[in-house]
C-alpha cells in the first residue's frame, strides 16, 4: 500500500471555494491561503441556522499499535455523506512535535485523510506561530515590566507564565533567563512548554468570539507579587497586542478529506497536557454547516473526551448526539499483555483479557448518559477467530459495534459504522439528556476525587503539600469554582503509563495544581507527566526531506 504521503500527493484536490459551496460559503465568507485552504469569517457563527447534530470520536487508551482515532473521524464522516447524511468534519490541528517526533501528524492515514496533508502537518495557515508568539510577547513585557522598575512588585520567582515553543525540546524544560548583565534584564528561572499545552492556546479553543478572547486573555494570570497578589497580561497591558497577533488566528480553517468533505481544523491542544479538544468557534460554526458533525478528543476517552463533556461542551453549551469508541485489535491485545513484537500472532485471550480497558471506557460514556458506538479499526493483522470473538462478546453483552475499514477502502470502509452511529442517534433522540459528572460548584478535592474515582477508576486522590497549598490559594483568589483540567499520562487509566488494561488497587497523585484562569479551568498535574516532551533516539525528522521539489518522509 501506498504511504500516507502518497495517497495525498496523488488525490484529486478540489479549490476550497468548491468545498466552502458545499456550505453555503462564498468568497466573501473566506480569507484566502492559496487555492486549497482558508480561513472562515467569524461572522458566520451567528447563522439562524438549526445545529446539527453532534458525534464525538474518541478510544481506548492509547498504545503503541495505534488506534486511529483521527483516521476513523474523517473515514466516518466521509461514510455518513456516502449514505446521504450531509455531514462536516471539526479536527485538530496537529503539532510540529509529534509531527517531527514519533507520534505523527492528526491528519488521518491511508484513504481517510484531510489534504493538503503537507500544509496541515507543517505551517498550514500560522495559527501555532500565531499562539506562540503572544505567549512569547507577553513573556517579553513582563520581563520588560520588571526590568524597567517593576511598578507592580512582581515577584521573579513566582511568575506561572512559561514560554513556549512547537517543538519536542527537552533543553528548554528548565532555563535561566536574563543573563548577562543589567542592561540583558532581571536572571531568573524561567521554563518552556509545547506550544499546544500553553493556555493561549487553550484560550483559543476555549473563546466563543474574538471579544470573549480578549476577555479571557485580559484575565490571564501571569505571576504573583511580592504579598501573592495575582498579576494579569491586563496588569501588564498586554492584552491588545495579544489580540492583534491573534486576530487572524482565531477565524477557523476550512479544508476537505481525500473524499471532499468539508472540515474545519481549528487549534490544537494536547488531551494528556491541556484539554484535547478542537476550538468552540470550529465546532460552533461547523455545527451551522450540515445536519451532522463529526468531531475528535486527544488520546483515550478518560482524557479527551472526559474534558471534552465537563469543560467544552459544559463551557459551550455542547450537547453530544452520539460518542463513538475506537478501538482495534492490536491494542486491545497489548492491553492484554502482548509485546508489541508479538502483535502479528493470534491471541484471543489476550484480546479478551484487554477487552477491559474497552469496557471501562463505555461505562464512562454511560456515565454522561451518551449513546455510543464501538468502531474496531481493522488491521491486516486480525484473525477470524479474534473477529469472532470480538464480536460474541458485543453480542453478549449488548454494545453496538462496528467493523471499519476506512484507512483501507475510505468512506465506502465506514458505511456500517456510519449506519449505526446514525441508528443509535434516532434511537435515542429526545431520551435522558447529557449532563457532566461533577458539579463546578463543588470544592476542588471533590472535582478532582470525581474524575479519579467515576472516570479512571481510582480507589482515592492523594495530594502533595505543594497541591494542598496551592489549592488554598485557589480559594483564596475566589477560582475554586471553574472545571478540573487533569494532566496524565495517557496510556493508563492509572498516573502510572506501566498499568495497562483496566487497573485497581491504584490512587491517583495531584503534585502540583495550576491556575489557567482565562481558559476558565484548574490543571491538576498528576504523575511525571512533563508540559515539554522530548524527541526520541530516532525522530521522524531524520527521514523527511524535499526531492524534486516534493516533500518525502512525512509519514
Amino acid at each position: 500500500m501506498l504511504s500516507d504521503l502518497e495517497i495525498a500527493q496523488q488525490a484529486k484536490i478540489l479549490k476550497i471555494k468548491e468545498i466552502a459551496a458545499k456550505v453555503g460559503l462564498t468568497e466573501d465568507d473566506l480569507e484566502l491561503y492559496g487555492n486549497y485552504k482558508a480561513k472562515i469569517h467569524l461572522d458566520k457563527l451567528n447563522s439562524d441556522k438549526k445545529d446539527a447534530k453532534l458525534i464525538l470520536v474518541t478510544a481506548i487508551n492509547p498504545t503503541p499499535a495505534g488506534e486511529g482515532k483521527s483516521t476513523t473521524t474523517i473515514g466516518l464522516a466521509d461514510a455518513m455523506n456516502k449514505i446521504g447524511k450531509n455531514t462536516v468534519v471539526a479536527l485538530r490541528e496537529p503539532s510540529f512535535g509529534p509531527v517531527l517526533g514519533v507520534k505523527g501528524g492528526a491528519a488521518g492515514g491511508g484513504y481517510a485523510q484531510v489534504i493538503p496533508m503537507e500544509d496541515i502537518n507543517l505551517h498550514f495557515t500560522g495559527d501555532l506561530h500565531a499562539i506562540t508568539t503572544a505567549t512569547n510577547a507577553i513573556a517579553a513585557m513582563l520581563d520588560n515590566h520588571i526590568q524597567q522598575g517593576n511598578e507592580l512588585g512582581i515577584d521573579p520567582t513566582r511568575i506561572i507564565l512559561h514560554r513556549c515553543l512547537d517543538m519536542n525540546d527537552r533543553a528548554l524544560r528548565n532555563v535561566i533567563v536574563g543573563l548577562g548583565g543589567p542592561t540583558n534584564g532581571v536572571p531568573r528561572e524561567d521554563h518552556f512548554d509545547i506550544t499546544v499545552a500553553s493556555e493561549v492556546m487553550a484560550v483559543l479553543c476555549l473563546a466563543t468570539s474574538l471579544e470573549d478572547f480578549k476577555k479571557r486573555i485580559a484575565r490571564m494570570v501571569i505571576a504573583y507579587t511580592y504579598d501573592k497578589k495575582p498579576v494579569t497580561v491586563e496588569d501588564i497591558k498586554a492584552t491588545g497586542a495579544v489580540t492583534l497577533i491573534m486576530k487572524d488566528a482565531l477565524m477557523p480553517n476550512l479544508v476537505q478529506t481525500l473524499e471532499h468533505t468539508p472540515t474545519l481544523i481549528h487549534g490544537g491542544p494536547f488531551a494528556n497536557i491541556a484539554h484535547g479538544c478542537n476550538s468552540v468557534i470550529a465546532t460552533k460554526t461547523a455545527l451551522k454547516m450540515g445536519d451532522y458533525v463529526v468531531t475528535e478528543a486527544g488520546f483515550g476517552a478518560d482524557l479527551g473526551a472526559e474534558k471534552f463533556l465537563d469543560i467544552k461542551c459544559r463551557m459551550a453549551d455542547l450537547h453530544p448526539s452520539c460518542v463513538v469508541i475506537v478501538a482495534t485489535i492490536r491494542a486491545l491485545k497489548m492491553h492484554g499483555g502482548v509485546e508489541k513484537k508479538d502483535l502479528a500472532i493470534e491471541n484471543v485471550e489476550a484480546l479478551l483479557k484487554g477487552i477491559t480497558n474497552l469496557e471501562k471506557h463505555i461505562e464512562n460514556i454511560g456515565k454522561y448518559n451518551l449513546p455510543y458506538v464501538v468502531a474496531i479499526n481493522k488491521f491486516g493483522t486480525d484473525t477470524e477467530a479474534e473477529v469472532e470473538a470480538l464480536a460474541n462478546w458485543a453480542k453478549e453483552h449488548n454494545h453496538p459495534v462496528a467493523l471499519s475499514e476506512v484507512f483501507a477502502k475510505g468512506g465506502a470502509g465506514g458505511v456500517e459504522l456510519a449506519e449505526k452511529v446514525v441508528k443509535e442517534i434516532e434511537l435515542h433522540d429526545g431520551a435522558e439528556r447529557f449532563a457532566p459528572i461533577y458539579d463546578a460548584a463543588l470544592p476542588i478535592k471533590d472535582k478532582i476525587a470525581a474524575i479519579c474515582t467515576k472516570i479512571y477508576g481510582a480507589d482515592g486522590v492523594e495530594f502533595t503539600t505543594t497541591a494542598k497549598n496551592q489549592m488554598a490559594a485557589i480559594k483564596r483568589n475566589g477560582w475554586d469554582n471553574l472545571p478540573i483540567c487533569i494532566a496524565k499520562t495517557q496510556y493508563s487509566l492509572s498516573d502510572n503509563p506501566k498499568l495497562l488494561a483496566r487497573p485497581t488497587n491504584f490512587t491517583i497523585t495531584i503534585r502540583e495544581l495550576k491556575p489557567s484562569i482565562g481558559a476558565g479551568f484548574i490543571v491538576a498535574l498528576s504523575g511525571d507527566i512533563m508540559t515539554m516532551p522530548g524527541l526520541p533516539k530516532e525522530p521522524a525528522a531524520n527521514k523527511m526531506d524535499v526531492v524534486n521539489g516534493k516533500a518525502v518522509g512525512l509519514f
